[in-house]
């Protein structure tokens, strides 16, 4: 999920990214003297791919008019061992003062002591308007220690000319999801109506949300997996029969191989569930094969037909380091930059491709584009659960992804979740 997010846009409409950000900050070391005062110089780390450079002038021109002899230096970070950059950047004297964080990260992050605690400023960052599915993401046992910038999640890509054939129109409601792939698998049956791989634990965490499960939830001082649940079990049976009209291998997720690139443009997939730059790579690769893509799009259904079904956000918050030297300065580039307006004109940069902090600054995206499709998911939109032990759940052999594979592969349910439960809570717990 770590792909150049500019680089989508043009061809998908969106740009996504889990982000995170490191490097060297040359920056003034004599402390914050306000907003006035003195020549000092505001370093702001982004990655690549993150930040449009017309969204990044334009703030900066604005900050840099009302702080006369400052200046913002924005620099760009790279994929490359960045979360070893991070962790080190902020354990230094002299760190950036302003971090884009993915938003999976951020708490880990935070419970290290890296991060300022912006809590006491929650009224100048817009608090009280950010997205309820969103701003979990920036907060750690009641305290904040980012604003949420973006968000991004999955819709349901599909081959418009398969559809027709079939006469299928985008569903509404899983069971109409299921009639429709039954008509694709009849009027072509050498066709995949969904490559869906056995692993996609971020498609499978909507549908356990749609249940009203977790894939952990603290009980007390410590954390359970939620794995072994009946409404695990209802999710995990749902992905089940989804999977079952695709021959995608029950093993492997969707980035292996990589469903974008190496398996859509080889042709005989009617759809599969992906993000934007999953689409633009799509659509990038079937025209280098000589093709033309011809993509339509629609929300992941839910149950009933008033709502879509849950969707992960991925995405990047921003931080202030715990040991920036210009503290006062950085929460001040922070609240322009995250604030409604500065959110407006960064959707206006990418083309209404990002879910925003604050609902009511969303750009209307193009019609037809990935981006729609995306964005009618955003009140359905939640993130994993909110702890810095997470990322020992996602390390590999992540438990959950086992879990799909023995339940695909004809497991119990129940048995084959408490199994992953034991190591859920063994690493939320270490």
């Amino acid at each position: 999920m770590k792909r150049k997010l500019i680089a989508a846009i043009g061809v998908a409409g969106m740009m996504v990214s889990i982000a995170a950000c490191g490097s060297d900050s040359d920056k003034a070391k004599d402390g914050d003297k306000g907003t006035a005062g003195g020549n000092k110089t505001l370093t702001v780390w982004v990655m690549d791919g993150s930040a449009p450079q017309e969204w990044i002038d334009g703030i900066n021109k604005e900050f840099e008019a009302s702080h006369p002899g400052v200046k913002v230096k924005v620099e760009t970070q790279q994929w490359t061992d960045i979360q070893t950059k991070v962790t080190t950047a902020l354990s230094e004297n002299t760190p950036p003062d302003v971090l884009e964080i993915g938003n999976t990260q951020t708490t880990g992050y935070a419970a290290s002591g890296g991060l300022a605690d912006l809590t006491g400023d929650k009224d100048k960052f817009g608090y009280a308007n950010w997205s309820e599915g969103i701003k979990p993401s920036a907060e750690l046992e009641g305290k904040l220690y980012a604003a949420p910038w973006w968000a991004a999640n999955r819709a349901v890509i599909y081959d418009k000319a398969a559809f027709k054939k079939a006469g299928v129109t985008p569903p509404k409601t899983r069971a109409e999801w299921i009639e429709g792939l039954k008509k694709l698998k009849a009027a072509d049956p050498k066709s995949q109506p969904i490559y869906l791989p056995g692993q996609s634990w971020y498609v499978f965490a909507g549908f356990l949300w749609d249940e009203g499960g977790d894939l952990a939830t603290k009980d007390g001082d410590k954390w359970k997996g939620g794995l072994g649940t009946a409404e695990a079990a209802s999710a995990i049976n749902f992905y089940k029969e989804l999977q079952s009209f695709s021959s995608a291998p029950k093993d492997k997720d969707e980035a292996t191989p990589q469903q974008s690139t190496d398996i859509v443009p080889k042709g005989g997939v009617a759809s599969w569930i992906g993000l934007g730059w999953e689409a633009g790579g799509a659509i990038d690769a079937i025209k280098k094969a000589g093709k033309t893509a011809d993509f339509g799009y629609f929300p992941i259904p839910g149950k009933t037909a008033d709502k879509p079904g849950s969707v992960f956000f991925g995405g990047s918050n921003l931080a202030i380091a715990e040991r920036s030297q210009n503290k006062d300065l950085a929460k001040e580039w922070l609240a322009l930059a995250t604030s409604k307006k500065g959110m407006q004109s960064y959707g206006t940069a990418v083309k209404g491709g990002i879910v925003p902090n604050d609902p009511s600054a969303q750009v209307q995206p193009e019609a037809g584009s990935f981006a729609e499709a995306m964005v009618k998911s955003a009140n359905s939109g939640r993130i994993t659960p909110i702890t810095e032990g997470w990322a020992n759940v996602e390390t590999e052999p992540n438990p959950i992804k086992g879990y799909m594979t023995k339940v695909l592969k004809g497991e119990d349910p129940k048995k084959a979740g408490e199994e992953a439960d034991k190591v859920i809570a063994e690493r939320l717990n270490q």
